[in-house]
């Protein structure tokens, strides 16, 4: 009950904004990310509507959901496992896990690809509920997918006043809203879009993603080193 007390104190509408704030960057951010579900998103609208992609993405919604929870269980995990109110070994695992995913975003390569025009598309049932497992297994089969979130957590503990609260419940729903709000955007748009992305583009933002990760990272390493030194 002390975490929801003081979420819910007279501080709350500050904690609250800047939970706000917090997810609508960190799910901005994690929209950029470039993976094989942002060409399967595009492709799949672009070939067989819009309902279509939307069925997809709900799959990669629900891995993400189940991804967040095994995220959660090692966050508490490892937040069990510190002295009293210090969180120090939460941001520098958070920060260590930051660092480590920056730069493989930075370096990972970008492959050509070329969408397929030709429409086929989805009438049955069945097809939607496909489209929306083969969403769900596209996820799921990023293991690194738990890391990031683990990561996510840490930065919004302090302000959620940790994560048995409903500070962190609303700081997730912020950046799952802003993420998969932005990814209908991606399949409204997806004709608009493909002329866009080009190999060069992709692997730029590969690179400003992945030093942003970089550069939260080693700021919650110093913030972590610099609270144990305390």
């Amino acid at each position: 009950m002390r975490n929801e007390t003081l979420f819910l104190s007279t501080n709350a509408p500050k904690q609250t904004m800047d939970l706000l704030l917090k997810g609508l960057v960190t799910g901005l951010i994690l929209s950029m990310m470039i993976g094989p579900v942002f060409f399967v998103l595009l492709e799949t609208s672009i070939r067989r509507g819009v309902k279509a992609a939307l069925w997809l993405d709900f799959g990669v919604l629900i891995s993400d959901l189940v991804y967040i929870l095994i995220a959660y269980v090692f966050y508490k995990e490892v937040e069990d496992l510190k002295a009293g109110d210090d969180s120090s070994v939460l941001r520098i695992i958070g920060g260590v896990i930051f660092v480590g995913y920056g730069i493989f975003n930075f370096f990972k390569k970008v492959k050509e690809r070329h969408f397929n025009a030709k429409s086929i598309p989805a009438s049955r049932t069945r097809d939607y509920v496909f489209l929306g497992i083969k969403g769900f297994l596209l996820n799921i089969a990023n293991p690194l997918v738990i890391f990031y979130w683990f990561s996510v957590m840490t930065i919004g503990a302090e302000d959620a006043g940790g994560a048995s609260s409903w500070g962190m419940l609303f700081y997730l729903s912020v950046i799952l809203i802003t993420f998969f709000g932005i990814d209908i955007l991606k399949i409204l748009g997806a004709k608009r879009l493909r002329p866009l992305v080009t190999h060069r583009l992709l692997a730029g933002l590969n690179k400003l993603i992945g030093i942003v990760f970089v550069m939260f990272g080693i700021f919650f390493v110093i913030q972590g080193l610099m609270m144990r030194m305390q």
